[in-house]
């Protein structure tokens, strides 16, 4: 990977087709156990590592990123045919440095993506996970903002690839023995744990649900994040208690708090700030914060029905 970004997603290389789905050598589509919600937008994933270089398991965390490597992330909403229909595509790079993040936006039909440094609003139609239609004010983030959720210490980091959220059945083969087989992941254990899915209604209601938050809000919520002065921790290591948010209150009251008085009550779902929170679309209020307009109403239920049966 070059220094300076590309102009065009295409340079590159990492696909060889100009739909951006056929990855090239050392390029590996991989999927979540529990992905982040985004307005509802479908999503394609890809890891890629230089020749001669290796993945590392590293714990249940992230996994361990030589230099060089990169990941892709096609955003959009899929078609009738199963293709997708392109938004953006999000780029991180692993530089000697630390990581470097890259939004691209695709033109109307899907020929050529461009960087976009500043970002930009889209118009795009699609359909929720029910099925129903929706027209949305895309954001694309700017490569500043892209440090809203993706920052640890002040740093950069990805959010989505840890070795328990990988670890689960993607198009046949768990992502992490696919990267091993392929010699591009070294020193995986037996044991890895793994997460559940958010929507695996045979996994426990707990479990899925502090899976969906840890994805969806871990990432800022955790003792190193940007929500770090908020005392409230909603990562999956975060052990139940007030760090979880249970009978806290918060930091500092106002309108995001909707005059209910601890973040997490429990078998109160509507007295508690984070369901307020989650339930609302109002920029200052919402939370997410970022990534989302919508709000997305199978997560909501899920949560609802967590803090309804913490005793």
């Amino acid at each position: 990977m070059a220094d300076a970004p590309a102009k065009d997603f295409a340079e590159y290389g990492l696909f060889l087709d100009a739909a951006m789905s056929k990855p090239a050598p050392r390029v590996v589509k991989y999927g979540l156990n529990t992905p982040l919600f985004s307005d509802h937008a479908d999503k394609a994933r890809y890891i890629y590592v230089p020749d001669g270089t290796a993945l590392s398991y590293d714990g249940e965390g992230l996994l361990a990123f030589p230099v060089g490597s990169a990941m892709v992330k096609h955003f959009g909403f899929t078609r009738a045919d199963g293709s997708l229909d392109m938004i953006e595509t999000r780029l991180l790079v692993k530089k000697a440095d630390g990581w470097a993040a890259y939004p691209y936006v695709w033109d109307a039909g899907d020929t050529a993506a461009a960087l976009k440094k500043v970002g930009a609003k889209v118009q795009v139609a699609g359909r929720d996970d029910a099925g129903a239609p929706i027209a949305l004010d895309w954001r694309v983030p700017n490569v500043n903002q892209c440090k809203g959720c993706h920052a640890v210490d002040g740093e950069l980091m990805p959010i989505g690839p840890k070795a328990r959220n990988l670890n689960g059945m993607f198009e046949g083969e768990t992502n992490l023995s696919r990267l091993a087989s392929l010699g591009m992941l070294t020193g995986v254990p037996a044991d890895v744990p793994a997460m559940p899915s958010w929507d695996d209604e045979t996994a426990s209601i707990e479990g899925r649900a502090r899976a969906y938050l840890d994805v969806n809000c871990g990432h800022c919520h955790n003792p190193a994040g940007p929500a770090s002065n908020s005392g409230m921790f909603l990562t999956w290591e975060t052990p139940e208690g007030a760090n979880l948010g249970i009978n806290k209150g918060p930091v500092a009251a106002g309108r995001g708090s909707g005059g209910r008085r601890v973040g997490i009550a429990p078998g109160k779902p509507d007295h508690s700030i984070l369901l307020f929170r989650m339930e609302s679309t109002e920029p200052g209020v919402m939370m997410p914060e970022l990534a989302r307009t919508q709000r997305h109403d199978r997560g909501v239920e899920l949560v609802r029905q967590w803090i309804a049966g913490i005793e």
